[in-house]
């Protein structure tokens, strides 16, 4: 071997010796904490899913929180819910999981997603299994937004520093028209950039009769949306859609059952206006289903899709095939990751969570902002610690 060759050979086996490894000098998760809460609605909610009588009246929502520390002192805070039925269960499950994440690398958020699915695979790939892992992987992605010290939106690679916003909570179907009207113009005071209402009541002549009258009050520029919450049967649905098209509505939500997926893709084929859907798929293979059937709109929920790191697959395949995005509910997570996609979207205003934490949004001519807090860039209030029905930790309390 030519002296020099070898003298190279050596110093490179030296160097690589003594090197350390990113496995070598990664933090380490040492602690978990969960916390189930009970978040009460002042007035119970009713929709579609109510008067057909499927479901009750929501009066409350269950939230796990996980909150995660590093052995270099990094923390991070995510959660997930449930309306109605579920919250038990999933907290038990999360509790189940939990002992998985201690000793992990905080970084490796990927990794830790695909050992949480695998640890609850017996109970499938969906549903419950990925909403319970929610909770952790958004508060590991938020740990890794504050230790680089920016928004999470940054960190994700912001296109836009605010995000149109429209607002739900106003027009439920329990609420009698005139206050709807009321509920609508103290949002569009407020500075909300939407309005949508609910729809669905067994007689169509009523839903026809109360969007013309907010479309009437709003005028003909203002954003309107309405959402049947998957009462309605083809036939049906094609006659609402029908008589919608007056309106110039932004779009129409979830006119058929969330699995009809071809169905949804009919719509959006055959009217004007846009067909919205998702929000009730917990998974990215149910989203990639919808996806290529070809809807307008697609409404993921990072909690009940399984957190960021599955939602952000649903998002470049969204945005691969243009499908438009107005994420489901939590505002607090969405408002970041909308943020970050490549085609306008909308984010859902809810009032409800607010009480939650101790720190608010920013709503401005329409739009939220996103905070320049690092992270999500919340932290639990006095009042969530409050409603807390359980905690439990697991490994080195900090």
């Amino acid at each position: 071997m030519d002296m020099a060759v070898e003298s190279n050979v050596v110093s490179y086996a030296k160097v690589a010796a003594g090197a350390r490894t990113a496995a070598d000098s990664a933090d380490r998760i040492d602690w978990v904490q969960l916390s189930l809460v009970y978040l009460p609605l002042a007035t119970p909610v009713s929709d579609a899913k109510v008067l057909t009588g499927v479901q009750k009246p929501l009066t409350e929502i269950a939230f796990i929180f996980a909150e995660i520390r590093t052995r270099d002192g990094h923390e991070g805070l995510g959660f997930g819910y449930s309306k109605r039925a579920g919250g038990p269960g999933m907290y038990a499950h999360a509790k189940e999981l939990a002992p998985n994440l201690i000793g992990e690398d905080p970084n490796d958020i990927q990794k830790i997603f695909t050992k949480l699915i695998w640890a609850g695979a017996s109970m499938g790939r969906a549903g419950l299994t990925t909403q319970a892992i929610s909770p952790f992987d958004i508060a590991l992605w938020d740990m890794k937004a504050r230790r680089a010290k920016l928004p999470l939106a940054k960190l994700l690679g912001a296109q836009r520093d605010s995000v149109q916003c429209y607002n739900t909570s106003g027009g439920y179907l329990h609420t009698e028209l005139p206050q709807v009207l009321k509920n609508v113009e103290t949002s569009r005071e407020s500075g909300i950039g939407g309005i949508k209402i609910k729809v669905g009541q067994p007689d169509l002549g009523i839903d026809v009769k109360r969007v013309g009258e907010v479309r009437r009050l709003l005028g003909d520029n203002f954003p309107l949306m309405v959402d049947a919450n998957q009462q309605w049967d083809r036939q049906k649905a094609t006659r609402a859609c029908r008589q919608f098209e007056a309106f110039d509505l932004t779009w129409i939500e979830e006119p058929l059952d969330a699995h009809d997926f071809e169905g949804h893709g009919q719509l959006a084929e055959r009217f004007d206006t846009a067909i919205a859907t998702g929000e009730m798929l917990t998974s990215f293979d149910e989203h990639a289903q919808l996806i290529m059937a070809g809807t307008d709109f697609i409404q993921p929920d990072a909690p009940r899709v399984g957190g960021i790191t599955p939602f952000l697959k649903i998002m470049a395949l969204g945005e691969y095939q243009r499908r438009k995005l107005a994420p489901h509910f939590a505002m607090e997570i969405h408002l970041h990751l909308a943020a970050a996609y490549g085609i306008e979207p909308w984010l859902e205003h809810f009032e409800w969570l607010g009480p939650l934490f101790n720190e608010q949004l920013q709503l401005k001519n329409g739009r939220m902002h996103v905070p320049d807090r690092p992270g999500l860039g919340f932290s639990l209030s006095e009042q969530a610690i409050a409603w807390r029905a359980e905690k439990t930790e697991f490994g080195k309390r900090p």
